[in-house]
Order: C-alpha cells, then sequence, then structure tokens
C-alpha cells in the first residue's frame, strides 16, 4: 500500500479509516496531501478487503480547513507561470513530479483544480465514504464533502467558506456542495464568509449530515454505519451508489433509463442466491431507530 506523511490509515473488517493528519494547522490540505489523496483513493479502489471508507481530521478541532495558505502563497502558482505538476510527461512518481507542487502547470490556458486529487469519486472511487466531521469544516474542505456519501457530525462540527472575507471567488467549493443544501442555505455560508459559521444543529436541520452526536461517540457511529454496509456484497452496494449519485446529477428520467443497467452490473447471481438463503432463514437483524 502507499506510504503517507500527512495521512493516518487503519483498515479492519473491511472498513478503513483514512485521517487527515496534520492537526498543527487545522489539517489544511497541502501538496503532499493531495498527492497523498489521489494515490489513496486510487489504491483503494483495487484493494478488495476494504469496501467501506471511514474519513475523518485529526484531533478535535477540524477536520478540515481547506488549502495551506501559508504554502499556497510561498510556492503557489503565478499568473502565466508554466511548470510540470501531476501531468509532468516524467509520469506520476518521478523526480520531477515530487519536486514541484501540484497545481504548478497553471497558466491561463490551464488549471489543475485541487479536488481532481482530493475527492474520491473524483478519482473513480465507488465504494462508499463515510465522513466524520469533528471540528471546523470550510473552504477547501468541500472538495472533499462534496464528494462523500454521507456524513456523520459532532455536536462542534462548524461549516463556513472563508473566500470572500479575503476577497477571493468562491466558486469550485460551493459548486461541490450544490444538491447537498437548499440554495438559500449555501448562498447565504458562501457570500457571509468568515462572519457566520453553520452548527452541526443547522447542518442536521437541512439535511447536510444526517447525524450530529457527542465528539466521543462521533467514531463509534461511524464505525457502526460503516460496518453495516460492508457486510454487504460489495457490487451490490457500488451498483447502488452508482444509481444514486446518477439520480442526484441526471434528469429523473435519465436516471431511469441506466437504472437496469446498474441492476444488472450490481447483481452477482451468487450473492443474490445467498441474499435469499438469508431471508428464507426467518432471521431479521436487531435494528437502530434513529
Amino acid at each position: 500500500m502507499p506510504e503517507f506523511e500527512t495521512l493516518l490509515y487503519e483498515e479492519a473488517d473491511g472498513v478503513a479509516w483514512v485521517t487527515l493528519n496534520r492537526p498543527e494547522v487545522m489539517n489544511a490540505f497541502n501538496t503532499v496531501m493531495q498527492r497523498e489523496l489521489r494515490d489513496l483513493w486510487r489504491w483503494l479502489r483495487r484493494h478488495d478487503p476494504v469496501r467501506v471508507v471511514v474519513l475523518t481530521g485529526a484531533g478535535d478541532k477540524a477536520f478540515c480547513t481547506g488549502i495551506d495558505r501559508g504554502e499556497a502563497i510561498a510556492d503557489g502558482p503565478r499568473r502565466g507561470r508554466a511548470g510540470r505538476g501531476a501531468s509532468d510527461p516524467a509520469g506520476p512518481g518521478s523526480s520531477s513530479d515530487r519536486e514541484v507542487s501540484i497545481g504548478s502547470g497553471t497558466t491561463p490556458f490551464m488549471f489543475d483544480d485541487p479536488g481532481s486529487n482530493l475527492g474520491p469519486k473524483s478519482n473513480d472511487l465507488w465504494k462508499p465514504v463515510i465522513a466524520a466531521v469533528n471540528g471546523i469544516a470550510c473552504g477547501g474542505a468541500f472538495y472533499m464533502l462534496g464528494e462523500v456519501d454521507f456524513m456523520i457530525a459532532a455536536e462542534g462540527a462548524t461549516f463556513f467558506d472563508p473566500h470572500l472575507t479575503f476577497n477571493m471567488a468562491a466558486a469550485f467549493e460551493p459548486l461541490q456542495m450544490t444538491g447537498r443544501m437548499p440554495f438559500g442555505d449555501l448562498v447565504r455560508l458562501t457570500l457571509l464568509g468568515s462572519e457566520e459559521r453553520m452548527s452541526a444543529r443547522r447542518a442536521l436541520e437541512i439535511g447536510l449530515v444526517t447525524e450530529v452526536v457527542p465528539l466521543e461517540e462521533l467514531r463509534e457511529r461511524c464505525g457502526w454505519a460503516a460496518s453495516v454496509i460492508a457486510r454487504s456484497h460489495p457490487i451490490a452496494v457500488q451498483g447502488t451508489l452508482r444509481a444514486l449519485w446518477a439520480g442526484r446529477e441526471l434528469s429523473r428520467s435519465q436516471a431511469l433509463a441506466l437504472a437496469w443497467a446498474f441492476v444488472g452490473l450490481g447483481n452477482d447471481p451468487d450473492a443474490l442466491e445467498e441474499g435469499q438463503a438469508r431471508f428464507a432463514s426467518g432471521k431479521r437483524v436487531d435494528w437502530r431507530l434513529r
């Protein structure tokens, strides 16, 4: 598996726990974290023992506060600057790829969006990803939160977008959150910048998060949900997930026209036989009420 400087990784019983591990800067992502997340998402596509991922941040202060502005100001792209980043002809992992920042290829004719590295869906990972939001989530954190499948938040979690406070246009990050919250709430969160933060309770009210729990219960709640999903057949889960995201991004009729393909691809004959035997046994699960 890949080795990491900025991430913590553990797995057990079909569940991978991925922790953004830069607590000294509130888990802001630098170019190393971008590269490591990109490599991790793509590696997990091929790593069959993992069926579900839980994504969180180190410590109890922040999930992620977006891009590391200290690095961005010191080493970021300049107007008209050319360079080789993730598209280096020498290939990813080459010495030149390691020596330049992801995004350094930006010119008036090219733009490297950090989201292409940070998001699981952007890296074609269709194993479910649950976000355990354990504190501040702002700005560039929405690159990741926009591509997770659902979120569970600690009571002290807050959400905001500081771009306009620092005279920067906000585009990619709020666009990632369209469909995850009502338009008015998204506009308000974006236009008020750092002056107002959305509470976990408000996020629950509008459907941005699915549950709010005390911080000390966050891991248990996410772990329980992940373990339930991990018990289902992975192809059926991924087929279901693809159908749900198609329904979110396409019109109703377009998504329904593809439903037959998701069902056909997601139904494994052996898994169906096992499921039927489970149903015929008469044994039912001990369910939770949320």
